[in-house]
Formats: C-alpha cells, sequence, structure tokens
C-alpha cells in the first residue's frame, strides 16, 4: 500500500486526519514489510508460501564498522537553514551498495529542530511516518516538530532524514502529472480481458518509468539499506544509540535497525507495527481484513448519523458495504463529474481511493459522509475527488509527490512480488473478497503491479528478534485499518525485548492521536526509558 504525505496542507482541513495519512501506506501496492538478511536466501527462507510465515531470523551485523565505511561514520554535516523557522537542513552522504562503498555515493537530505530546553539534553530523536515513500522531514517540519509533546521537544533534538529515493533524498520519478493522473483512473477490478490488458499495461508503464529514471538506485532503496543509513545518522549526530519513533511502515525500518544494531539500540517506539516475517501475498491479504475491520466500524457509525447515505439506524453493516459496493458498480459504468480543472471525473478506482483515506482516522468519517452523500445523491464527485487526491499527494497544479514510486520501489525490492500473473490473482479472488467484500477485489489486483517491476527483488520474509536490544516499545490499535492489530501481536513476540501496547480503537497508529494513556506511556519512555509494562492496554 503506500502513504501520502506531502509538505503542504491537505484539503481535509483535519490536523488529524493529516497526520494519520502522514502515517500511513498506501493502495497500489502493498504495505509491505520484507528486507535482506544474511539468511534470506536459505531454504527456509525460500520455502515461505502465500500463507507461511518465515523462520529464518535477521542476522546481526558485526559491532565494529568496517573500516571501508569510516569515511561515511566520520562524516560532518554542515547545516543549513531549511527556509522554515526553527529547522536546520543538511545532506549526509551514504553508500550506494554497502557491499561495494567505493562505487559510489547515495546524498540524503537530513532535518532537525534542536532540543528547546529546558532540562537535560537526552540525544537526538529520529523520526519516520511510513509508507514506504512518506517524507521524514515534511512530517518533522508539519508535524513531529512543532506537534509533538513539548516535554519530549525540550529534551530531544527532533530529527528525520528521507530515506534513499524518497522526497529530498535522490528521489526516484517514474510518471509525470498526466501519466499518473492516468495510472490512478486505471480500472482495478476488470472486468474482462481488454481491461485485465489495460490494468497489466498500466503497471508496465509505471514500472518501465522507474527503472529509466533510476536503473542504479532502484537496486540499492531497500528497507535493509535505510535501516544501516539511519545508523550513519546515528553516529554523525553523536549519539550512542539511536532514539527512534517509527509509523506503520516506519515500525518495519525501525525494527530492521534493532535486528541489525541490537546493541546500538535505544529507546524505540514502532507505532501500527508490521509483521516482517509475513510474504507480500499474505500481508496484502490481512491488510485486506483491515481495511475491512475499519469500515465495518464506520458503517455502525454511520448509520446512528443523520446524514449517512448508505443507510439508516434499522440498516445492517453487511447491508452499507452492499450498498457502497453498488455505488462503487456504477461508477464502474458511469464515472461522476467532479468539477475538476483538468477535466478528471470521479471513477470507481478514484472513489475507492478516497473512501480508503478516510479509513485512517475516524476524525475523517464526518467528511466522508458528507463526500458520499453529494457522490451519491447530488451526482458531485468532488469531495470523493478530493479525498483520493490527498492520498495520492496530488498537487493543485496536477504534479504529484514521488510517495507512489518510491512506495513501489521499496516494497517490490523488499519483498517478492505476491502474484505474477493475472491467473494468479483471479484465483486468490474469493480468498480477498471474502476478507473484505467491499474493498477485497481491488485490492488484489493492486497486489500485482510488482509482477512487472524492472529489477529483482532482493529481500525475503523474516524474523526480527534483536537480541541484546533495551526494551522496545510495540504499539498496535485494535481497529487499525492499514497495520492490522496481529502484527502488532507478532512482532512483539518476534522480538526478544519486545513490550506489546495497545490502543483499543479506531485510526490507523495510537501516539498523539487523543488516547492520554497510550500517550503518557510513550512519553515515560521517551524521557525515563521506563518501558509500559508488556500487554498493557488503553483505550
Amino acid at each position: 500500500m503506500h502513504t501520502r504525505r506531502t509538505h503542504r496542507r491537505t484539503r481535509t482541513g483535519s490536523t488529524r486526519f493529516r497526520a494519520a495519512l502522514l502515517a500511513a501506506a498506501l493502495l497500489a501496492t502493498a504495505c509491505s514489510a520484507g528486507g535482506a538478511s544474511t539468511s534470506a536466501g536459505s531454504p527456509a527462507a525460500r520455502a515461505v508460501g502465500a500463507t507461511e510465515a518465515a523462520t529464518a531470523a535477521l542476522t546481526p551485523l558485526p559491532q565494529a564498522t568496517p573500516s571501508e565505511l569510516s569515511p561515511y561514520y566520520e562524516q560532518e554535516l554542515a547545516w543549513r537553514d531549511c527556509g522554515v523557522p526553527g529547522f536546520q537542513c543538511a545532506t549526509m552522504k551514504a553508500p550506494l551498495d554497502y557491499a561495494k562503498p567505493g562505487e559510489g555515493d547515495v546524498r540524503l537530505a537530513v532535518a532537525r529542530k534542536k532540543a528547546t530546553g529546558p532540562g537535560k539534553r537526552l540525544g537526538s530523536l529520529l523520526v519516520n511516518p511510513g509508507g514506504p515513500g512518506g517524507s521524514a522531514i515534511g512530517y518533522l517540519q508539519q508535524y513531529a516538530g512543532i506537534g509533538y509533546p513539548a516535554k519530549v521537544r525540550a529534551q530531544y533534538d527532533m530529527v528525520a532524514v528521507d530515506p534513499r529515493g524518497v522526497a529530498r533524498s535522490e528521489p526516484v520519478e517514474c510518471l509525470d502529472g498526466p501519466e499518473m493522473d492516468a495510472y490512478t483512473q486505471t480500472d482495478v477490478t476488470p472486468d474482462d480481458a481488454g481491461e485485465t490488458d489495460e490494468l497489466v499495461d498500466a503497471y508496465k508503464e509505471f514500472a518501465e518509468g522507474c527503472g529509466a529514471d533510476a536503473p542504479k538506485l532502484l537496486r540499492h532503496v531497500s528497507t535493509l539499506e535505510a535501516a544501516r543509513d539511519m545508523d550513519v545518522l546515528r553516529a554523525v549526530l553523536g549519539d550512542e544509540k539511536l532514539t527512534y519513533v517509527g509509523a506503520s511502515y516506519g515500525t518495519f525500518l525501525g525494527a530492521t535497525y534493532a535486528g541489525l544494531f541490537p546493541d546500538r539500540t535505544g529507546r524505540l517506539v514502532l507505532d501500527g507495527a508490521m509483521d516482517p516475517s509475513l510474504p507480500a501475498r499474505r500481508l496484502n491479504l490481512e491488510q485486506t481484513e483491515g481495511f475491512e475491520t475499519a469500515f465495518q466500524s464506520f458503517a455502525k457509525d454511520c448509520v446512528r448519523q443523520p446524514d449517512c447515505p448508505l443507510g439508516d439506524k434499522n440498516t445492517a453493516p453487511d447491508q452499507v458495504g452492499k450498498n457502497l459496493k453498488s455505488f462503487f458498480d456504477d461508477l464502474d459504468a458511469k464515472p461522476l463529474p467532479a468539477g475538476d480543472a483538468d477535466g478528471r471525473k470521479l471513477t470507481e478506482s478514484l472513489a475507492t481511493t478516497g473512501v480508503i483515506a478516510a479509513m485512517y482516522d475516524e476524525g475523517a468519517w464526518q467528511q466522508l459522509r458528507e463526500s458520499l452523500t453529494s457522490a451519491i445523491k447530488e451526482k458531485d464527485g468532488a469531495g470523493l475527488l478530493i479525498l483520493s487526491d490527498s492520498y495520492y499527494e496530488r498537487e493543485a497544479d496536477g504534479g504529484y509527490s514521488n510517495l507512489m514510486f518510491a512506495n513501489a520501489a521499496v516494497n517490490c525490492l523488499d519483498l517478492p512480488a505476491a502474484f505474477s500473473s493475472p491467473d494468479e490473482v483471479r484465483d486468490a479472488l474469493p480468498e480477498f473478497e471474502k476478507a473484505s467484500p467491499v474493498f477485497g477485489e481491488g485490492l488484489a489486483w493492486s497486489s500485482l503491479n510488482c509482477a512487472y517491476w524492472p529489477v529483482k527483488p532482493t529481500g525475503e520474509p523474516h524474523r526480527i528478534e534483536a537480541a541484546g536490544a533495551t526494551p522496545i516499545v510495540v504499539v498496535g490499535t485494535t481497529r487499525d485499518p492499514a497495520t492490522p492489530y496481529r502484527w502488532a501481536e507478532a512482532l512483539s513476540d518476534q522480538l526478544a525485548s519486545g513490550h506489546l501496547l495497545t490502543y483499543e480503537g479506531d485510526g490507523h497508529t495510537a501516539y498523539g492521536r487523543g488516547s492520554t494513556c497510550i500517550d503518557s506511556a510513550i512519553n515515560t519512555y521517551l524521557l525515563r526509558g521506563t518501558a509500559p509494562e508488556d500487554g498493557k492496554r488503553c483505550s
């Protein structure tokens, strides 16, 4: 799946909704985990099937830094003004290929906001909003650096690095604005051979565009490499251990760091956790179940509201889903006008993306009801198109951030493709539609994109144990749409020092979303090093 994060105010008008999307992961690929492991090529790893979790564990790197990497670890950053009050920016070098550090560098954008005091400075707090493809610098400047608790910002330098291939760090580019418009409108619920061919052609064009833009970089944007970049940054910042808050895919990035460098792992918060042991198909299937769980929660709330366009208090939740699916089917046959300056109409694919976007935060449910009412009763698709555009990070001028491009680049490198052909998708449709009668078909077909990727994957599913690391806090939300709660349970079980913190509620991720219990537990951990009791539950 994907994230949406650019560096502008989204058109939802809700800070909370925007922060949730900044921590999200999106539709057209998988919100996948995975990454290279020294044991990834073992028979056990290769034998992982569509429903079997990996048993091989990520192997830590040697504690001593190789001499050939010393120039990177010993570099000094030249901090400069960012153009955003209170923030400084710099450029850090990392080897393009850690196995061959003499064969070229990648330049990574870094930003910070220094600790404001008073109180003892605790070092640097690195943040990442997820994706993959979300801009950590955008998240820092628009939310974490100004919205994290004052006590945390007082004692930590708030820091972010855009991962390789993302946003300001040599971004992968694949399609221009008009091409992306066409791509996002492609029918992902093909009804016949012709529509299937059109979808496959769209995936191939997308992949070819990425390959033509960055043929070398595309082989080196894995989560494993991004985690190694974080260790270079830790050293350059002068911190003995990494302190980190990662959301959504950012939890996989942080867990990978812990697995590689358990001795350098400090206070890690992994919010909206992913399970790195699952293959892509199972990840996509379980995420499909997650969106269905979130939609059922929305449906129950919707029918209690006087403005619900999908039913009333006497309508069963499953009928609400059938009514929405019927609306999608109508759009498949006849898209709605949306008042778009570029002439776009609200298609089934765009409407589905708009609904999914609102699943990330219950604070957006009212906006979704209003948008669905306009579309269903007034034949005006503008509201859902706005939600979809915020999800895809489409700008007012018709351009797009590189979120979708980086998302695919990382996902398709981290794990073997969920499906290798349309026939495999068709065989899996009953399973996906059972997981979600509303979203299952589209999410199954969306999982086909990596089949046509121009470079081979370097990662495999694997467990992450991080034996020897200090306590790591893993946060799961019980009705999280994008990172199902079971993933947080699985990751906390894998980690030798994992502490599971549960938020009983809706939406994607939990920190900073209104639960005093969650926020207090995490703040105490970041400021004092005291992890919450394993299994603690909050509402």
